[in-house]
């Protein structure tokens, strides 16, 4: 019998973090101090490990939501995105979430201060 992994759902609008959130904190505490382990990461050539340590780091934003930055197909890319865990513990990436270019992450930074704006009127 095979098991089917599913993505970790976000709690709800409330402060307080779900059982489920919990124990997947743990599970992510486990596996690295702040970074989810996925088996590309593991099997880097020696080339790509003697790049900068902080390519390909990633940016924990809370709830299982990473930024990083790296190359992609000889372009750098910024992605956000959620993950989820597997059966044996390992973070893996789900379709929720972004890549961007430097140029669309540039339109986007230029914006900021007119989001903020909008989230004040809306909160």
């Amino acid at each position: 019998m095979t098991t089917k992994s599913k993505e970790v759902s976000p709690a709800s609008s409330g402060s307080e973090d779900s059982e489920v959130e919990v124990e997947t904190k743990a599970k992510i505490r486990k596996t690295s101090s702040s970074t989810p382990k996925t088996k590309d990461s593991r099997k880097k050539s020696k080339k790509e490990s003697s790049k900068q340590s902080g390519e390909d780091d990633m940016l924990h934003l809370g709830k299982m939501k990473f930024v990083s930055v790296s190359p992609f197909k000889g372009q750098v890319l910024i992605d956000i995105r959620q993950y989820w865990m597997n059966s044996d513990g390992e973070a893996k990436p789900s379709r929720k979430g972004i890549s961007l270019n430097p140029e669309q992450w540039r339109l986007l930074t230029d914006q900021i201060s007119e989001i903020n704006d909008r989230v004040k009127r809306l909160s």
